[in-house]
C-alpha cells in the first residue's frame, strides 16, 4: 500500500483530519522562512494527538543540533532539505537515533543519479522533489512538479518517495508514471499558503487509495 505523508500541518483540526483519512505520515516544518513553520513546543503538542500507527516527520534545512535535539524525541524521522553533506547526514543519524530522509531537488536524470549515490548508506529514504527556482526562499513546498517520467522504472536500492506539485487531480497520474512507494503533499492540500483544507486532505488520501 502506498505510504502517504501530509506535510506542513499546524493545527489540531488538520492533524485529526489527516489521521482519520488514513495517512501514514504527518510532517512538521521547522523552517523559519516557511508559512508552515512551528516551534518545537507547538509541534510537540500536536504530535501528542497522533496515534502510534501514524509516524511524525520533522522537516529541516541545515538545522543545528539544538533544534534537532529539541524535536527528535517526538519524531520518527528527520527530513533534511538543506545542503547537508553525507557526513552530516550520518552524524545526525548517529546522534539522534532517528530515520534520516534526504530530500533532493530534481530537474534532470543526473540529479536523481547523483542523489542516490550520495544518500545510499547514509540516509534511510530519498524524497524526490522539484528543484526550486533560482532565488526561491524555500527548497521545497513550492507546489512545483518535475517530469515524473524521469523516475520511471527507478530502483534506487533504498526507500524513496515522490513530492513536488502533487494534488488530488494529478496524484493518480504521478503514481501511474512512477510507481512511487510514498507520496508527500503540502501545498496541494491547502486553501492558502500554510492553511490546510480538511476536505482536500481527505480527497488526496482517497485519490491515492483509488489509484
Amino acid at each position: 500500500m502506498t505510504l502517504i505523508k501530509i506535510c506542513g500541518l499546524t493545527t489540531p483540526e488538520s492533524i485529526d483530519a489527516t489521521v482519520a483519512a488514513g495517512a501514514s505520515h504527518i510532517g512538521f516544518m521547522f523552517v523559519t522562512k516557511s508559512p508552515r513553520n512551528l516551534t518545537p513546543e507547538k509541534a510537540a503538542g500536536l504530535a501528542a494527538r497522533v496515534p502510534p500507527h501514524v509516524a511524525c516527520v520533522g522537516v529541516f534545512v541545515d538545522a543545528d543540533d539544538a533544534l534537532l535535539g529539541a524535536t527528535a524525541p517526538f519524531l520518527s524521522a528527520l527530513q533534511l532539505h538543506g545542503a547537508e553533506t553525507p557526513a552530516r547526514i550520518a552524524e545526525i543519524k548517529r546522534s539522534f537515533g532517528r530515520e534520516v530522509w534526504r530530500a533532493v531537488g530534481v530537474r534532470t536524470r543526473a540529479d536523481i543519479t547523483q542523489a542516490i549515490a550520495a544518500a545510499r548508506g547514509n540516509a534511510d529514504r530519498l524524497l524526490f522533489d522539484a528543484k526550486a527556482p533560482s532565488g526561491a526562499p524555500l527548497s521545497g513546498g513550492n507546489g512545483l512538479r518535475f517530469d515524473w517520467q524521469l523516475l520511471a522504472g527507478l530502483n534506487p536500492g533504498m526507500a524513496w518517495g515522490l513530492a513536488g506539485g502533487l494534488d488530488t487531480a494529478n496524484v493518480g497520474a504521478a503514481l501511474a508514471a512512477t510507481a512511487a512507494p510514498m507520496v508527500d503533499v503540502s501545498s496541494g492540500v491547502e486553501e492558502a499558503p500554510g492553511v490546510k483544507s480538511l476536505d482536500k486532505i481527505r480527497a488526496f488520501v482517497a485519490a491515492v487509495r483509488a489509484a
